[in-house]
């Protein structure tokens, strides 16, 4: 019962939240701390501050090259790209999305991408939740194919204390995961390419731009870039910003060039900031770009309300989820017994509740092998441990939200009804079915 009622709570904040916008949604998060800490006594959960210094990193360094004049030089050739055949861009996004993430090991680089995916979107004419919504998805489900994602590794440790297990190496699981992640991406892709109407045939973003104010916050510098001739220091700032990206993949690939802490490489999280710090600030040394301007640009503002959305509403979540895990977990783990499949179900809820792929595969995948699930089931259905999009309270899902200043992707009236849930059904699912199918078709099941 009071389980039902602090979802209930969640729910109620996110709904205002959603409705007053912007900042609002990490505040309202404050009054759901309260009741939770105070009211129903539960020890308060941990602040995503790894994920928020991520978050405050690349901003950092993508405002950097905003106001360098670097991203223009992007957005040139992306557009010499998509005026090809725009539509495209909601297959194409996702699918660059979840590759920096299997280089990388981590779902939080798609924060470098998000504002240049708005831009190429809202000055194509093309209605930006469509790659918005599907590369922020994309991005996530891009850890379980990544072989330097701590979801992998845990994956691979625990499969191979049981019999039978130990056949499922790292080459043996990525061969699943994969093909059947990227069936799963290209599925969402499909799916974005068709949904919500067209900007010109949307009465609500029609409405929104009637303004000459907002039409010029939402279009940004309305004259194309095709044609325009672009300074030294333009391709400068572009080749620092992603020379530090192409590193940071390389690193993630690479784990002997990491430096050791604890005896361990160090975490790619920490990687992603330095190696942001160090785009922005060698930006800045070269091009000599103005300090004072990248705070005032859009992506910059953004960001730092993607931060306060991401503090507030995650911190909240967390608290309730982390407290009632462990009845949680317990009344799953009766239902796997009977029925293998129902184990990515439980995988998938659990996931929702820890936010945290490695997490839920640490809470999950040892019960699951221990009450009889053959280890081939838990291969097949490794894309749901990705559940996190259900409710719309994941950090690159917020930060999606607010770099899309045409208001297109958002959290609906009911809040479940958010740009995420339908690309996340979808694109879970359909990863799940290739697993089953990929895995049974090589005898693992």
């Amino acid at each position: 019962m009071e389980l039902t009622l602090q979802l209930v709570i969640i729910l109620v904040c996110l709904f205002y939240g959603a409705r007053k916008g912007g900042v609002a949604l990490g505040l309202l998060g404050g009054i759901g701390m309260v009741l939770m800490v105070y009211a129903f006594k539960l020890p308060p959960g941990k602040p995503p501050v790894d994920v928020m210094l991520t978050i405050i990193a690349v901003v950092a360094a993508s405002a950097t090259l905003q106001a360098s004049g670097g991203l223009d030089v992007m957005l040139q050739q992306a557009e010499k790209l998509l005026r090809r055949n725009p539509k495209y861009v909601s297959i194409i996004a996702p699918f660059t999305t979840c590759t920096l993430t299997i280089l990388c090991g981590t779902g939080h680089v798609v924060y470098t991408m998000l504002p240049i995916i708005y831009d190429v979107a809202i000055k194509n004419d093309i209605r930006p939740e469509r790659p918005m919504a599907a590369s922020s998805i994309a991005a996530q489900m891009g850890i379980i194919a990544s072989p330097v994602s701590v979801a992998v590794v845990s994956l691979v440790a625990f499969l191979a204390k049981v019999p039978g297990g130990e056949r499922f190496d790292f080459v043996t699981l990525l061969s699943v995961t994969v093909p059947s992640t990227l069936l799963g991406v290209l599925a969402i892709g499909i799916f974005s390419w068709f949904r919500g109407k067209d900007l010109d045939k949307d009465p609500e973003f029609q409405a929104r731009i009637a303004d000459p104010e907002m039409r010029k916050y939402v279009y940004g510098e309305s004259k194309s870039l095709l044609g325009v001739k672009l300074t030294g220091s333009q391709w400068t700032a572009m080749w620092i910003f992603l020379g530090a990206i192409a590193v940071v993949a390389f690193l993630g690939a690479v784990t002997s060039l990491r430096p050791l802490v604890g005896g361990k490489p160090m975490s790619m999280v920490l990687t992603i900031q330095m190696f942001m710090l160090l785009a922005g600030a060698l930006i800045i040394i070269f091009t000599k770009t103005n300090p004072n301007d990248i705070g005032k640009n859009e992506v910059f503002r953004a960001g730092m309300i993607a931060v306060v959305a991401v503090f507030g509403v995650a911190w909240m979540a967390d608290t309730v989820f982390e407290a009632n895990l462990p009845a949680v977990k317990a009344a799953l783990s009766d239902m796997v017994k009977t029925q293998p499949w129902t184990y990515a179900i439980a995988l998938l809820v659990v996931s929702k509740l820890v936010n945290s792929q490695a997490a839920a595969i640490a809470a999950m995948v040892p019960v699951g092998l221990a009450i009889g699930v053959p280890p081939g089931y838990v291969v097949a259905y490794a894309a749901a441990c990705y559940g996190y999009y259900i409710l719309p309270t994941y950090p690159s899902d917020l930060a999606a939200i607010q770099f899309d200043r045409s208001g297109t992707t958002r959290i609906g009236k009911y809040v479940i009804n958010h740009s995420f849930i339908l690309p996340g059904l979808i694109g879970v699912t359909t990863s799940c079915i290739f697993g089953y199918l990929i895995a049974a078709g090589r005898g693992m099941l």
